[in-house]
Order: C-alpha cells, then sequence, then structure tokens
C-alpha cells in the first residue's frame, strides 16, 4: 500500500505543483533544442537515462526501495513503458516541429481523451456534463490543430502538419497510459510504477539506434542531461505535491504550464502564441475543468454510496 499524505498543506502542495510544471516545460524547451541535431528516440534515452538516478534515490530516501523492484504483473509494466516511451517520442518530435506553445496545447486534449477511453475500455458512464466537455475539448483541439492540417496544396506533408499529428497522438497515449495505469494500481506500487517505467524507456529508446543516431555535440550533450535530471526532479516534486493535498484542488495548475510555455517560448525561440492557439487551448482548458469538476462531484457522491456503486456521470 502507498503510504498517505503527510499533512494538509495545501500552499506548500501548490509550491510544489507550480514548480513541476514549470521544470516540466524547461525540460521540453531543452529536449526542443537538441533534438534539432538528435533524433527523438536518442533524446529519450538520454532524458530516462538521466532522470533514473534521481528516481531511485527519492525512491531509496522514501524507503520504498523494496517496493519498487516488486511487481506481480511485469507484463502490464511493459505495456506502460512501451505505450508511455512512444508517447515521449513522439512529442519530442514535434517539438522540434512546432511552437513550444502549441505543442503545450494540444497535450491539453489528453483529460479529454482519457473520458473517452474510460467509456470505451473501463465502461464508465458518462452524463451530460462529461459528453459536453469532451464535446467543448474536441473543438478546442481542432482549432489548434486544424490550421497545421490546412487542405492546401502539400499542407499535410508539410513538417507542421506532421508535427501536429504526432504531438496529437502522443496525447491520446498518455490518455492511454492513464487508463492503464488505473488498473495497475490495484496490484502495483507506486514506487514500481515509476521505477520500471524509467527502466523500460532506456530499454526501448536503445532500439531506435539503428535509425540514425548521431554523437551529440556538447550543447545538445548537455541539454539532454539537463532535461533528464530536470524531468526527475520534476516528477518526484508532482508526486510530493500530491503529499500535501488533494488532486482535484491541484489538477488546475496542469494548465498554467501555457503561461511558462508562452514566456520560455518567447525569451528562447521568439516564438508568440497565435490567436488561434490561444481560443483553441481556452476551450480545451474549459472542457477539462468541467471534467475536474464533475470528477470531483462524482467523488463526493461515491464517498456517500456503497462501495461497489457504478460510476454515474
Amino acid at each position: 500500500m502507498d503510504k498517505p499524505s503527510i499533512s494538509h498543506r495545501p500552499g506548500l502542495a501548490v509550491g510544489l505543483k507550480l514548480l513541476a510544471i514549470f521544470l516540466f516545460i524547461a525540460m521540453a524547451a531543452m529536449i526542443k533544442a537538441a533534438v534539432e541535431t538528435v533524433p527523438p528516440g536518442q533524446a529519450v534515452f538520454f532524458r530516462s537515462l538521466l532522470a533514473m538516478p534521481v528516481i531511485v534515490f527519492w525512491i531509496w530516501q522514501r524507503g520504498e526501495l523494496q517496493e519498487a523492484l516488486v511487481t506481480k504483473r511485469p507484463w502490464a509494466h511493459v505495456w506502460r513503458g512501451f505505450i508511455g516511451t512512444s508517447s515521449m517520442a513522439l512529442t519530442f518530435a514535434g517539438l522540434g516541429l512546432l511552437p513550444l506553445p502549441e505543442v503545450t496545447a494540444i497535450g491539453y486534449a489528453t483529460p479529454i481523451f482519457t473520458v473517452i477511453l474510460a467509456v470505451v475500455m473501463l465502461h464508465e458512464r458518462v452524463g451530460i456534463y462529461r459528453i459536453s466537455a469532451v464535446a467543448l475539448g474536441l473543438i478546442g483541439v481542432m482549432i489548434v490543430v486544424w490550421p497545421r492540417l490546412s487542405l492546401g496544396a502539400g499542407s499535410l506533408g508539410q513538417a507542421a502538419g506532421w508535427g501536429a499529428l504526432m504531438v496529437l497522438v502522443a496525447s491520446l497515449l498518455r490518455a492511454l497510459v492513464q487508463i492503464h495505469v488505473r488498473t495497475m494500481v490495484k496490484t502495483e506500487h507506486t514506487a514500481a510504477i515509476v521505477f520500471y517505467f524509467s527502466l523500460t524507456a532506456v530499454c526501448l529508446s536503445l532500439t531506435t539506434m539503428p535509425f540514425g543516431w548521431v554523437v551529440p555535440d556538447t550543447q545538445a550533450l548537455v541539454l539532454m542531461c539537463s532535461a533528464g535530471l530536470i524531468g526527475g526532479l520534476a516528477q518526484i516534486l508532482v508526486t510530493s505535491a500530491y503529499r500535501f493535498s488533494g488532486a482535484s484542488m491541484l489538477a488546475p495548475f496542469d494548465y498554467s504550464s501555457l503561461i511558462f510555455a508562452a514566456l520560455i517560448g518567447y525569451v528562447i525561440f521568439g516564438e508568440v502564441p497565435t490567436f488561434v492557439v490561444i481560443l483553441g487551448a481556452s476551450l480545451v482548458i474549459a472542457g477539462g475543468a468541467i471534467i475536474m469538476w464533475r470528477e470531483r462531484q462524482l467523488g463526493l457522491e461515491r464517498g456517500k454510496a456503497r462501495p461497489f456503486a457504478d460510476p454515474k456521470g
């Protein structure tokens, strides 16, 4: 069993969550700069490899090293690693083809896809609230993506069009991971899920070596190694944040990533979010907010209902 929250300290929780989100965006910016000269699969390798010592140290410090190594469902970890690593590689490839704020905005489709997959795979019932939220979110995603997929001559074959498709598929795969993890936590410790994902990501990314790995220059090497260390630290911070407050309170702060992406994108890459991206992201955020609100309401209702009541919505 995972350890319960230490205490309810919302201020600390919010601070940790915001710092983690900022570090994730900083990591994405480093990867974006690195993949200009390095293949995405190679970037996944360095990001995952350098994150492992940070994660292992954190697990050891929490006294959960034994739990991290024990698994009842090894193949579940393999599939989680395969899907998650594929999502990471597609995101990294998209970062090399699209502005940072646009990649961030498209990534907001993940909770929308999660609801859809929960219906299809877990047979959850959804009501008008979540159906409306999904519809609103999908409209927002299409507003962001459509200009990249316009029917102009050869536009689909352009780099930005492929980049938008990669990031969109990556968002779908992240949603699939969330559904998969929902089933894993019934038998697997959180430390094991985190550890084995990092391990499988390192191993799977090595399989891309025959497809064009290069000898990175000093700048790319430093960027990828830094991204791995920062990514591992961010993962620890976001996990720690949830030890001090509930998910329903912290979830809305995920959308601060667009602000950080806009600032870092402008300062580092000279990127300015377009009106279309802001409009589409706003609709996706609105849809996600409705989903989070409804999930919180359902959580309260389930707490009052009998233990085996079916989810409603």
